[in-house]
């Protein structure tokens, strides 16, 4: 890290701090030439390559504001979404990938909206898991049914 007052090229690293839920790091460090303190801040990138082939970086509001378009009616709520937009990035970051399809994002939300709400669920997973059928849709309330039977665990 360079010095920004006497770009001398080393400095030493005095305290760090983890903030945003651990994703970003702040260090304050101390530049053994001039003397000067300087803060920098780290972040983890999270690279999301779209269909297209364009990179861009990973957004909970993306995740948000697409999970949204299917809790349309349902009872779910703004702070619902952002827990949920929450619990996918840390799965996703969890992967230990610095890049990921949005296909595998699509799909690392279906869990945590079933959870949810399963209407929204089955909504969203008639998309992301290309249900062509009906068939498709019964086999999907199906396993919903029998998880319910069985006690709830939910499995994806």
């Amino acid at each position: 890290m360079h010095c920004p007052f006497c770009r001398h090229p080393d400095s030493r690293v005095i305290d760090s701090r983890t903030s945003d839920d651990g994703l970003v790091i702040r260090r304050r460090r101390q530049c053994p030439e001039c003397g000067r303190r300087f803060s920098t801040v780290e972040t983890a990138s999270l690279t999301v390559l779209k269909r297209s082939g364009v990179a861009e970086p990973f957004s909970r509001e993306k995740v948000a504001a697409g999970v949204r378009k299917a809790c349309q009616g349902r009872p779910v709520t703004d702070d619902d979404l952002a827990i949920l937009a929450q619990k996918v990035e840390e799965a996703v970051r969890g992967t230990g990938a610095a890049q990921i399809d949005t296909n595998d994002i699509g799909l690392a939300i279906l869990g945590p909206l079933r959870e949810l709400d399963e209407v929204a669920y089955l909504r969203f997973a008639s998309v992301y898991q290309a249900f062509d059928s009906l068939d498709d849709f019964d086999a999907a309330i199906a396993r919903l049914r029998a998880d319910h039977a069985a006690g709830g665990a939910v499995e994806d």
